[in-house]
């Protein structure tokens, strides 16, 4: 493992639903990304396609062997010499069920992980503002850790990030670094996200890095950007604001372990039991 610092980059896109459109724009980001010294890239959910209603996703849903997007990010790895955190891609499987999976792929353009999200983003945010994830998307079933150079890193996707036990088992299992990719609705963003992302990063000692769409999507869906890059103590490094871009920061593995060095709570963990009382 290398304990030396490095930067780490998040992308943040205004996704269409035209995937080739999509791609080209992911890709001249990450070449930015990697001008401006980038060591590793992390695109946001649902990085080539931001579609709406079952029926379309299934339509523009391809095979892990098929995507193009996949296929361009592994070439683009390659060609630029870095790390690439490929966001989330709709993969179809069996029964015209849907995957949101994000890969992780080397250098050397070689798939290192893949992580299927595991919670459905069901939810009523009222003046008719619905979601039912679980209608088109088969939910994962396992965490992700997966190893980089600098140490590991813990997969997981936008909806996730409110359930701390996932974040609090990847830090056991390795991970010095979260990712949390997102395509965040603008109402819960600006309730929720800057807190929820510092509130996992302070619980775990690990930085967490969040790369976002924003902006009007199709169907006037609205997504809240502000990727971000938060540091073990929870100070944030990054945030991108509201616009298209790019953001960096330098990730030093050794932050981590000074930090979980001042408060072990990963070692601190007690059995107890829930006590009900009566009045």
């Amino acid at each position: 493992m290398i304990d030396a610092p490095f930067t780490a980059a998040c992308i943040q896109v205004n996704a269409s639903n035209d995937m080739d459109a999509n791609i080209a724009e992911a890709v001249r980001l990450t070449r930015q990304a990697r001008a401006e010294g980038a060591h590793m890239v992390f695109m946001p959910e649902n990085v080539t396609m931001m579609e709406w209603g079952r029926s379309n996703i299934v339509a523009k849903a391809r095979t892990e062997a098929d995507h193009p997007g996949l296929k361009a990010f592994r070439a683009l790895a390659q060609e630029l010499g870095l790390w690439l955190h490929c966001g989330t891609l709709s993969i179809l499987l069996a029964g015209e069920r849907i995957a949101n999976r994000t890969y992780v792929v080397s250098p050397d353009g070689e798939i290192a992980a893949r992580y299927d999200k595991i919670h459905m983003f069901d939810v009523d945010l009222g003046n008719g503002e619905s979601y039912r994830e679980s209608a088109t998307f088969q939910p994962g079933v396992d965490a992700v850790v997966v190893s980089l150079p600098w140490g590991g890193l813990g997969l997981s996707v936008c909806y996730d990030i409110r359930f701390p036990a996932l974040y609090r088992t990847l830090a056991k299992a390795g991970a010095s670094f979260l990712t949390i990719p997102a395509a965040f609705t603008r109402v819960t963003g600006q309730a929720h996200w800057h807190v929820l992302q510092r509130a996992r990063a302070i619980e775990t000692g690990c930085y967490v890095i969040s790369p976002a769409q924003t902006g009007t999507h199709i169907n006037d869906r609205q997504t809240y950007g502000h990727a971000m890059i938060v540091d073990p103590w929870g100070e944030v490094l990054a945030d991108a604001g509201t616009d298209p871009g790019i953001i960096l920061a330098e990730i030093d593995p050794r932050k981590v372990a000074e930090v979980r060095g001042k408060v072990p709570s990963l070692t601190h963990d007690r059995p107890f039991g829930v006590a009900s009382e009566r009045l």
